[in-house]
């Protein structure tokens, strides 16, 4: 993730938090050290647990925030951490996925993951609810314990987590599959986050248009 994402942070280093080239390079050297220290006082994580990724992109922003000689505001924060992160790479990604959303597949990983409770065994994962919309329209995944939220507590980031969930609303935009929605935060004092995943209305209506004209084919 360092390798990958570090172009990236030293940019908006500099055009979002305003840092000169010589103190962007001396964040860059001390957030790498710390990083490799997050990571490794973290526990392996299982094989089965897919939120490792999560965790990891939290131990980079920590990283960062815990080496520039000013904390950002949480507005400035969540412009960088979200700027840093969606590059080529992670809009591919996004896309990849959104291709798989809502699939029978995509519905058994979330059965699967939510029976798997990897956060009773590992305090820097997640546990989550899997709560399909009666409607058909998606579905809702709440979580109930957050390793982002363990994390950024244990650093004194905890004010600025919210600056991490942002980017679940510009991810699922470049997924392209699904409209985010969010009414709770544990981080902002509930004891749930009702990430909400909705199919987008389009979709359907590029189906109905792709009926007609099959049958105006036949």
């Amino acid at each position: 993730m360092w390798l990958i994402y570090r172009k990236s942070f030293r940019k908006h280093l500099s055009s979002v938090l305003g840092y000169d080239e010589k103190k962007s390079g001396t964040i860059m050297r001390s957030a790498g050290k710390k990083y490799r220290e997050i990571i490794d006082q973290m526990p392996e994580f299982e094989r089965a647990d897919r939120f490792k990724m999560n965790a990891v992109n939290c131990a980079l922003f920590i990283s960062f925030l815990s080496c520039m000689d000013r904390k950002p505001s949480l507005e400035t924060a969540t412009r960088f951490y979200t700027k840093a992160m969606m590059t080529p790479v992670t809009k591919w990604f996004c896309r990849m996925s959104g291709k798989n959303k809502f699939t029978p597949q995509d519905i058994q990983d979330m059965k699967e993951t939510a029976a798997f409770r990897a956060a009773d065994r590992n305090p820097y994962s997640w546990n989550m609810e899997y709560i399909p919309y009666e409607d058909g329209s998606g579905y809702e995944a709440r979580f109930t314990k957050c390793g982002i939220c363990t994390l950024m507590k244990q650093y004194g980031f905890y004010d600025l987590t919210p600056a991490m969930c942002r980017l679940d609303y510009d991810m699922s935009e470049a997924g392209g599959a699904s409209v985010f929605t969010r009414e709770h935060t544990i981080a902002s004092g509930w004891e749930y986050c009702d990430n909400g995943y909705k199919k987008r209305q389009r979709d359907a209506g590029q189906c109905r248009d792709k009926e007609q004209t099959n049958k105006a084919v036949i």
